[in-house]
């Protein structure tokens, strides 16, 4: 099923509890709202036009923006705000998945040789 938005449309491709796939299609110079996902990274594959992607980073004052165009990839952390904004009309894949499970260590101690 398609859904229409403001800035154009979405149609969902995939839907798993661990990987969404949607296909974008944006009308020139429109942007969706600044948003973020609190446990999804977001990502962003261009079929095709030209789209800016702004991620507020949350380490720092600034706002990161990079302009996409076709065959060009790019992600968005957790808990980041961010925004598109389509240069022209763009079709983009739209990829949403969970924060990865092999960077869920934390250590207090670096290790090494044992004290006895």
């Amino acid at each position: 099923m398609i859904y229409g938005k403001v800035w154009g449309s979405t149609e969902p491709i995939l839907v798993t509890p661990f990987i969404e796939l949607h296909k974008i299609s944006t009308n020139p110079g429109y942007r969706c709202s600044e948003h973020k996902h609190e446990h999804k990274w977001n990502g962003f594959y261009c079929i095709s036009g030209h789209m800016d992607i702004n991620v507020r980073k949350n380490d720092y004052d600034l706002v990161d923006t990079t302009s996409l165009s076709p065959g060009m990839f790019t992600t968005v952390k957790p808990n980041e705000y961010h925004w598109f904004h389509s240069k022209s009309a763009c079709v983009v894949l739209e990829i949403y998945y969970p924060e990865p499970l092999t960077d869920d260590i934390i250590r207090t101690t670096v290790g090494g040789l044992n004290d006895n």
